[in-house]
């Protein structure tokens, strides 16, 4: 599938909202004459997803930390000094435990996070941020909300909830359709 990078190739349809016409023509002949709008529109979103993606980690990785490893440490730092399990992190953070586990010896390994023993269960850890990690966190924050205010240059308030409301009803939808196909996978395999 065509990948969105130059805006220059946008174009605006009749009734005046953005569409790329090398993707159009791409989903038109996929459908074979049948609606187009949904396909471009999920098109359009791995376009945006793509481009909020490689801006946040040419930010990231410019400072030696991948995308996912900065998610966790704002993750812990919301958390402050309770921490969290590597399995709670997980699952926050949508992702296995395994990638989890790699991304936080990542972070200690660079003095970011720590891991403490949990009082309450000898065979269980906790991560947490460290000082540096909090340091590191208040140094990334200004150049990241330049580089989100740059990206949503000319967006209104009322857009840009109304775009994080849509993409958050996205992700239910995929939510309920996961659940769903769990289901029927659970009842054909029982």
């Amino acid at each position: 599938m065509k990948h969105v990078t130059n805006a220059d190739e946008l174009t605006c349809d009749a009734d005046g909202l953005l569409h790329d016409p090398q993707v159009r023509a791409s989903m038109a002949e996929f459908a074979a004459g049948d609606d187009i709008l949904r396909l471009e529109a999920a098109a359009a979103a791995r376009a945006a997803h793509r481009s909020v993606e490689r801006l946040r980690a040419h930010g990231s990785e410019g400072r030696g930390l991948s995308a996912g490893a900065v998610d966790v440490l704002i993750r812990l730092r919301t958390l402050g000094e309770a921490g969290a399990h590597l399995g709670d992190l997980a699952r926050s953070a949508g992702m296995t435990a395994r990638n989890a586990t790699g991304l936080v010896d990542t972070l200690e390994s660079q003095g970011l996070v720590r891991r403490d023993p949990d009082p309450g269960d000898r065979r269980s850890v906790l991560a947490r941020i460290t000082p540096a990690g909090l340091t590191w966190l208040d140094e990334f924050r200004a150049p990241t909300q330049r580089a989100m205010a740059a990206l949503f240059h000319g967006f209104t308030d009322a857009e840009l909830h109304q775009l994080r409301h849509l993409c958050l009803r996205l992700v239910r939808n995929q939510q309920r359709i996961a659940a769903h196909l769990a289901a029927a996978e659970g009842a054909t395999s029982a």
